[in-house]
């Protein structure tokens, strides 16, 4: 499998993963499979609580977002991404984060909204910025380790100022930029588990350890660390891009969210040949603010290559 077939992987697994995922939003435990017991049948693009079939919510909306802004300014402008998250929210979204929203409205520029949204409220480690991360991560894995989890950090604290909703962005980053490289990026964990800020490297070798269930967490998978433990154990249990999804949103809770990072692991490993046609055809995300505009497959095919090129 050539590079190029995983980069698309991870934008269109991610994309297809929030689409699967969101109509069993803050469902119970294992409702994805009691609606649909057995695999490859059909029918799983069920649309739903707010959602049209294949519609894809605010986390990859914003991610279409960020690889649109890298590419037109040749690079990371942190200004430029915010304004255009800026222009989405007053679009009005059908879902967006409360503090994703907070941070984006409370009036003060891109270099200081989220971290005075973190002195107020002192909580800040929701998995909203790990939810839109298939983007960058595809395009800054050829820059190398170092600068694909710095580039990560940066694009986390735009809206994040939590330092872990940062570092789980990182490691998310560092195990696409080694799957695109042909790697085991499961095998490389310990040593990523390694890069992580001091202050927050215990949480995640507790999540990213193997024998770490998402029924051991202390937190809902809402949170940045649990929701990457989750997607990463989907991954590690399963030996294919849909098994892994439909686990991840049998896990119940924030299903959307935990499905597109699951979604964009697995698409890095298996590449996009392994996602079904029958959940790929329907997959469209609109942008709010942005007009009428709605990025199908092969839209976002394009994005992909471009963003890998």
């Amino acid at each position: 499998m050539d590079r190029r077939e995983r980069a698309a992987g991870v934008v269109i697994g991610s994309a297809v993963g929030d689409a699967l995922g969101a109509p069993f939003e803050f469902g119970p435990e294992g409702a994805f499979s009691a609606r649909f017991p057995v695999p490859g049948v059909g029918g799983e693009m069920c649309g739903g609580g707010g959602w049209d079939p294949g519609e894809a919510t605010d986390d990859t909306q914003m991610a279409v977002l960020v690889a649109e802004s890298l590419l037109e300014r040749d690079g990371l402008d942190p200004g430029d991404v915010f304004v255009r998250f800026q222009r989405w929210s007053a679009g009005e979204p059908k879902d967006i984060g409360l503090q994703t929203e907070d941070v984006l409205t409370n009036g003060l520029p891109w270099d200081r909204a989220a971290a005075y949204h973190f002195q107020v409220n002192e909580r800040a480690a929701g998995n909203g910025a790990l939810m839109r991360a298939s983007t960058s991560a595809v395009r800054f894995a050829g820059a190398g380790q170092q600068a694909t989890m710095d580039a990560a950090r940066g694009i986390a604290a735009l809206t994040h100022g939590d330092r872990a909703a940062w570092e789980g962005t990182a490691v998310f980053h560092e195990h696409v930029r080694v799957a695109l490289d042909g790697a085991d990026p499961l095998a490389a964990l310990p040593g990523v588990v390694g890069l992580v800020h001091p202050d927050h490297r215990r949480r995640y070798a507790v999540v990213l350890a193997t024998d770490w269930h998402p029924a051991d967490a202390t937190e809902f998978n809402g949170a940045v660390w649990p929701c990457l433990g989750s997607a990463i154990w989907a991954l590690r249990t399963t030996t294919g891009y849909e098994e892994a999804v439909r686990a991840a949103i049998d896990l119940g809770g924030d299903t959307d969210t935990v499905a597109a990072v699951t979604g964009g692991l697995a698409g890095a490993c298996y590449g996009v040949g392994a996602i079904p046609d029958r959940w790929t055809e329907p997959l469209h995300v609109p942008l709010p603010g942005f007009g009428e505009r709605v990025l199908r497959l092969p839209e976002l095919l394009g994005l992909a290559h471009r963003l890998d090129s």
